[in-house]
């Protein structure tokens, strides 16, 4: 199975913020499949990779560290594939996730970390 993690600190209001996580993601091509408070769950559109290619993302929200202008997120973004590349369907979709956090015109990026 391959898994990537990220952590991203972010400066944005946490009243409107799983709106915008919630668009980010759709915006990189993924389903929104569950969301609580503090936890969000998406899965890649299928269609464009075999099956078990299909990646999973699961954001962690701290509430405990957020403030009203801050918010703390651990993304956790997985699939079924072997990691036999380095440059698997996985990590590339992670890049792309990365990406968009760091690029995102609705919050400034205070944080990150990446493994």
């Amino acid at each position: 199975m391959a898994r990537y993690t990220g952590f991203f600190k972010v400066a944005a209001s946490v009243n409107n913020f799983q709106q915008l996580l919630s668009e980010l993601l759709e915006s990189c091509n993924f389903n929104i499949i569950y969301q609580a408070g503090d936890y969000l769950m998406a899965r890649e559109i299928p269609g464009k990779v075999a099956y078990h290619q299909l990646v999973t993302v699961e954001v962690l929200v701290d509430k405990t560290m957020a403030t009203n202008q801050e918010v703390q997120m651990n993304f956790v973004i997985k699939n079924e594939e072997l990691p036999l590349q380095v440059d698997n369907h996985c990590y590339q979709v992670f890049n792309q996730v990365n990406q968009a956090v760091q690029d995102a015109s609705c919050w400034k990026l205070i944080e990150v970390a990446a493994s």
